[in-house]
């Protein structure tokens, strides 16, 4: 009889320290510094900004370029960071949740908080020395209106995409710095209208050439086309200086165009690189 109390007990209390660990587990699940699943997503929207075409979409081309280049690309969307540092935070969840490709654990994360308004940049391994400081500004500056007028999908559709050139240009080259930025490129619209404004330029250019070619009397620019050949004799004539005056220009110096990457240390002991900033 004894024995047969005790199995049931036994079970019992197996079955209850099965559901407390799962219950803990699901709380871990839930923290998502400690998620194990979410480095299989290299895109966590948390914001539920992106319908889910959208994610589809974009995260098959954020593992598609991850995978090609060995570099992780990673976005991070979240409603709220709690008032923490953007930067840190960034730099903490790529690490807690075992972002980085290769040994060195190479990857780019893009972090955007909602509640804040902000978005920062974490950099580890060897795209420390892919995306510099000059190359995290020009990506910021293409992006960052995108967020302002609520595009959210072409901000980080656009942010891959960059992504994926900055990588290209490291691996046959040198890394895009201060010195050798891509040009920027104008919008198709914006073209058409500067070209519209060269077109109307010369049109009424070539309208005034005609319509003064014309005129055949016009106003004489000297008063010695109005005076009668040989009527006026002068006999004494000299030149008188009057004054002069010197204009000094400071020649300009040369400014020092530091680029590279500047680095800091995440809570976690990793060295990043990044920048942060508002939208």
């Amino acid at each position: 009889m004894l024995k047969k109390k005790i199995i049931p007990v036994f079970l019992a209390s197996v079955l209850v320290i099965s559901g407390t660990a799962g219950f803990s587990a699901g709380i871990v699940s839930e923290n998502v510094y400690a998620s194990e699943e979410v480095h299989t997503q290299r895109l966590s929207d948390f914001a539920d900004l992106l319908d889910a075409d959208q994610e589809e979409e974009l995260e098959t081309k954020l593992n598609q370029i991850s995978e090609d280049y060995d570099c992780d690309i990673v976005v991070d969307i979240e409603e709220s960071i709690d008032g923490m540092d953007p930067t840190a935070y960034a730099d903490d969840f790529f690490d807690y949740n075992d972002y980085g490709m290769g040994d060195d654990k190479s990857g780019i994360l893009f972090m955007l908080t909602m509640s804040e308004r902000k978005w920062a940049i974490s950099t580890h391994g060897e795209a420390i020395s892919i995306f510099t400081d000059a190359g995290q500004e020009y990506i910021t500056d293409n992006i960052v209106s995108y967020f302002s007028d609520g595009d959210y999908y072409e901000g980080f559709t656009k942010f891959a995409d960059l992504c994926e050139e900055f990588i290209i240009q490291a691996q046959n080259g040198e890394s895009y710095d201060v010195e050798n930025l891509p040009e920027e490129t104008q919008p198709f619209y914006i073209r058409f209208l500067i070209a519209l404004v060269i077109g109307f330029v010369i049109a009424v250019i070539i309208s005034v050439v005609m319509r003064s070619g014309m005129k055949t009397v016009r106003m004489k620019p000297d008063a010695a086309d109005y005076m009668k050949s040989g009527s006026l004799h002068i006999n004494k004539s000299r030149d008188m200086f009057l004054y002069n005056h010197v204009t000094r220009t400071a020649k300009p110096k040369e400014e020092s165009s530091d680029g590279g990457s500047s680095t800091h240390t995440s809570s976690s002991g990793e060295t990043h690189g990044g920048s942060s900033g508002s939208f």
